[in-house]
This record gives C-alpha cells, sequence and structure tokens, in this order.
C-alpha cells in the first residue's frame, strides 16, 4: 500500500453499481468498467485513487491488513468478520436486505437442538447462542435453501431481499436477525496516514447520502 495512492476496495455486482454514484458525488469515476475488463485494480479520474475489485467476503480483510485503505462491504460480511483492525465509518445506505432464519412454516424451531445450513456461522452461532438454542452450524458456500429440502438443516441463516428465492423452494423466513446495507470501512493505519483525504472523500459521500 503506498503512502501516495490511495486503494478502495469494492466487490462486482450491486454493491460496486450502488457505490459508483456516491465514489462519484466525492469526484471519483472508475476509467474502466469491472463488468467488461479483465484488471483486478482499476484505474480512476484520480492519479493518486485506485479501485481494487475483489470478493465481498475479502473486504475486510484487506482493509484489516492495510492492503486497501478504504472498502465497501455488506454489515452482514463485517459481522461475520469481526471488523478487527478497521473502522466502521458510513452506513451508505445501499444494497439492503436482511439476515433471517428461514424454513418451512410448519416446522417451528423451538426445539432442543437445530441443525443450521449457514455461509454466517459466527452470526448463527451468536444468533441462536442468544435466544438460548443449541444449534449445529453447517457451513455451506451456496444453494442454501436446498440444505432443509434434502434435510441435511432444519433451517438456513441467509441474506434475504425479496424472498423470491425461499418461496420458489417451498420456505418462509421465520426470524429476523439484522438489517442490511453497505458500510464504508477503512484501515486504522491508513485513517492516521491519509487522514486528510480520507476525510475529505467520507465528508463528499456523507452529503451525497443526506441528499438521498
Amino acid at each position: 500500500m503506498s503512502n501516495k495512492i490511495l486503494t478502495i476496495a469494492l466487490s462486482k455486482g450491486r454493491i460496486f453499481k450502488e457505490t459508483l454514484p456516491l465514489l462519484k458525488a466525492a469526484g471519483i469515476e472508475p476509467i474502466d468498467d469491472p463488468e467488461t475488463s479483465r484488471k483486478l485494480i482499476l484505474d480512476t479520474n484520480q492519479d493518486d485513487v485506485k479501485l481494487l475489485i475483489i470478493r465481498a467476503t475479502d473486504v475486510p480483510t484487506y482493509v484489516q491488513y492495510g492492503a486497501a485503505d478504504m472498502g465497501v462491504t455488506g454489515k452482514d460480511v463485517l459481522m461475520e468478520h469481526g471488523g478487527e483492525g478497521l473502522y466502521e465509518l458510513l452506513d451508505l445506505k445501499i444494497a439492503r436486505c436482511k439476515l433471517m432464519v428461514a424454513g418451512y412454516a410448519d416446522k417451528p424451531l423451538d426445539k432442543g437442538h437445530i441443525k443450521v445450513a449457514t455461509k454466517f456461522v459466527n452470526c448463527a452461532k451468536q444468533y441462536f447462542a442468544e435466544t438460548g438454542r443449541q444449534a449445529d452450524i453447517i457451513k455451506l458456500y451456496g444453494s442454501m435453501e436446498l440444505a432443509p429440502i434434502v434435510g441435511l438443516a432444519d433451517c438456513i441463516v441467509d441474506v434475504v431481499d425479496t424472498g423470491g428465492t425461499l418461496k420458489a423452494n417451498g420456505l418462509v423466513p421465520l426470524e429476523h436477525m439484522h438489517e442490511i446495507s453497505s458500510r464504508m470501512v477503512v484501515n486504522k493505519a491508513s485513517m492516521k496516514i491519509k487522514n486528510a483525504k480520507i476525510r475529505v472523500i467520507l465528508n463528499q459521500i456523507q452529503t451525497a447520502i443526506d441528499k438521498g
């Protein structure tokens, strides 16, 4: 991480598209389109600002260890990561969804031992412990909805947007865990070394958020 270059970690897809107007409000626009470019480091209209295109789940790690100065990622990813080594400074109010427990409407989860399929292992462990239920957490990386159907789990913990995928697979939201939106995080060392530059960007983005 160069002291002269400011790097911002983003992931492709919805978060990138919804972050673009906020970056533009801070005077930052990518020269390349991540959907068509094979580059993982995108130049911007500012010579001293670069965008790193990485997996959403890796954004907190890149920021924590200083491979990126700043990053945008979902609150769900931050909760799972633990947020060590970084500051969570702005709620961007984009890419909104909910972290939910989902399963079958006619199978309540009040029994003693529950099998839960999820990629949000830490979040699920904490939630079920706080609600006083024993849960075996089964880590999956995708197709969560399949787990209850084939008897692998009693329920799933996943992010829910419209709920269409749940409905298509005969599942319903059962318990609301957290409201999710994307957050701007900053490396702790970068906040000291590049404070002036980062503050300007944060203030301009906050103004854009306030305007709606």
